[in-house]
């Protein structure tokens, strides 16, 4: 396939005119084949990778099935996120074990490559739980999360945890070496953030929710994310998790390369408003709006290319910034940036076309155009 006169993103994060090769599955530098497609004034951007998030179209990644990570796979694939991490929510190991080994066992035919699994919970704070069970969290367990990295196939890529919980520190110091640790549903101050960024901690989960709030004299967590140089921040740019002002003020603190655009969508995405679940809980949706009985905010409704277009038209960011935030920064959070995350000939060829208004006009996935576009 060649893909001509595109608008390419670049591994610089800029935009130029060229041509795409891709040769069976990957990018390349020239190909023989003669279908060509004209993408002329169309934007050619990376697959974005989506590492956190929870379901879509009525199906939950906790469902542990694989209809259910098919189902998931296909709506992202459609929607321009080719390769997905999926969360998993506070519950019992046993639980988090058939979840993860039917993860394992998932063969990645069509649609979205599942390239990763988040492991949000159970080691968070009661009180900053959010739309996480309570019922289900314990201390930081390494041969627990020993034994459940190996029910995944070694999959699990992010590990969530609360710095200041029993064995939280010990947990970060042993495993920062084998998987990236995420500092989430925590009500650490700013010492204690900075002590585990300090002991190996790298990642903040959804920056700014479940956490204590950026205030002056108390910065939390955020103040030392801001910090910690080689830490990333997730950032949920629906419209309803954080204010338009405070996604620019984000960017103007840490740079377009510690941003890593997510969704946090959970099984109500690409579905009607209505009752729904996330974790056993009952969950409301309404518009772009989900939340729990008590009111608090329980994932999105939003998937992660909606994301890009709010983070763009709406909230005053460039699309150069929210596609390296939502494609490249994202990719190399989980280590998966040597096969996905740029145009790059020997890459997996996953590739989204927009139009100037940014709507999808194609999606290509391991080669391949997508039939149903």
């Amino acid at each position: 396939m060649i893909i001509k006169n595109a608008s390419v993103y670049q591994e610089d994060g800029t935009f130029q005119t060229g041509d795409i090769y891709v040769k069976e599955d990957l990018f390349a530098k020239d190909s023989p084949d003669d279908h060509v497609v004209d993408a002329t004034n169309l934007y050619a951007i990376p697959g974005l990778t989506d590492i956190h998030f929870h379901g879509c179209v009525g199906y939950d990644f906790c469902d542990g099935t694989k209809e259910a990570i098919h189902s998931i796979a296909e709506y992202q694939a459609k929607n321009g996120v080719t390769t997905i991490c999926p969360a998993t929510m506070t519950l019992e190991e046993d639980t988090l074990a058939q979840i993860l080994q039917t993860a394992a066992e998932y063969e990645n035919a069509d649609g979205a490559i599942l390239c990763g699994i988040n492991m949000e919970g159970p080691y968070v704070s009661v009180k900053k739980k959010g739309a996480q069970n309570a019922s289900f969290i314990r201390k930081p367990d390494i041969d627990m999360y020993h034994r459940l990295q190996k029910k995944s196939g070694n999959q699990i890529k992010l590990v969530a945890i609360a710095p200041e919980e029993e064995g939280a520190m010990e947990f970060i110091e042993q495993l920062k070496d084998e998987v990236v640790l995420s500092l989430a549903h925590t009500a650490a101050d700013y010492n204690i953030a900075m002590e585990a960024f300090g002991k190996g901690a790298s990642h903040v989960t959804h920056l700014y929710n479940a956490m204590q709030p950026f205030s002056h004299r108390e910065p939390g967590v955020v103040g030392a994310a801001v910090d910690t140089p080689k830490c990333n921040v997730e950032l949920i740019c629906d419209g309803i998790h954080i204010h338009p002002s405070v996604v620019r003020a984000t960017f103007k603190m840490f740079g377009g390369d510690r941003v890593v655009l997510i969704s946090d969508s959970m099984m109500a995405a690409g579905m009607p408003d209505g009752d729904y679940s996330l974790g056993g809980q009952a969950v409301k949706v309404a518009g772009k709006k989900a939340t729990l009985e008590d009111g608090t905010i329980a994932g999105s409704a939003t998937n992660l290319m909606d994301c890009v277009r709010t983070a763009v038209n709406t909230m005053g960011i460039t699309l150069e910034q929210a596609i390296k935030c939502a494609a490249v920064n994202s990719a190399k959070a989980i280590g998966v940036y040597d096969k996905y995350g740029s145009i790059t000939p020997g890459k997996v060829a996953n590739l989204v076309l927009l139009d100037q208004d940014l709507n999808i006009k194609a999606v290509i996935i391991k080669g391949k155009m997508l039939s149903n576009l």
